[in-house]
């Protein structure tokens, strides 16, 4: 799934929310803010924001969870902070004239969702990942020195 269509099916998740202040928000503003956030500037999901830094806070096995398919498990909003930056959330609240605890409850509910969505079936950013990595064994290495 391109980077574009994430970011609308995420834009149109936060709408539909339950939460009162993100059901009026301009989906076109929400899929700038959300690229703002997890965009890599070329048109991609920036991985290295979900998995840099995992081992120091913690969260390694929730955002694993996420990857490819099975059952994902859910993050706080607290964790969405740690896991994305204060700042950045802060931004993304601001860009979207949210509270910080509307949009942290908003990335929560659905970043968990996208990564999934991203990184699920044949030729998806994580096969991307792979090939720029070396292959699993690549990938491997690569992840068992951000948890050493």
């Amino acid at each position: 799934m391109e980077l574009a269509d994430l970011l609308k099916t995420a834009a149109s998740m936060i709408q539909k929310n339950g939460d009162d202040t993100t059901a009026g928000l301009d989906e076109n503003h929400i899929v700038n803010a959300l690229n703002t956030l997890v965009g890599n500037g070329a048109g991609g999901l920036d991985l290295v924001k979900f998995v840099g830094g995992l081992s120091q806070n913690g969260l390694g096995e929730i955002v694993g969870s996420w990857l490819g398919n099975g059952e994902n498990k859910a993050i706080s909003m607290e964790q969405i902070t740690t896991l994305l930056g204060a700042e950045n959330v802060a931004t993304f609240a601001s860009d979207l004239c949210l509270s910080k605890e509307s949009a942290a409850r908003a990335l929560a509910n659905v970043i968990p969702q996208v990564v999934d969505l991203a990184t699920r079936g044949e030729g998806t950013i994580m096969d991307e990942m792979l090939a720029n990595t070396g292959g699993s064994n690549g990938a491997m290495e690569m992840l068992s020195k951000m948890f050493r």
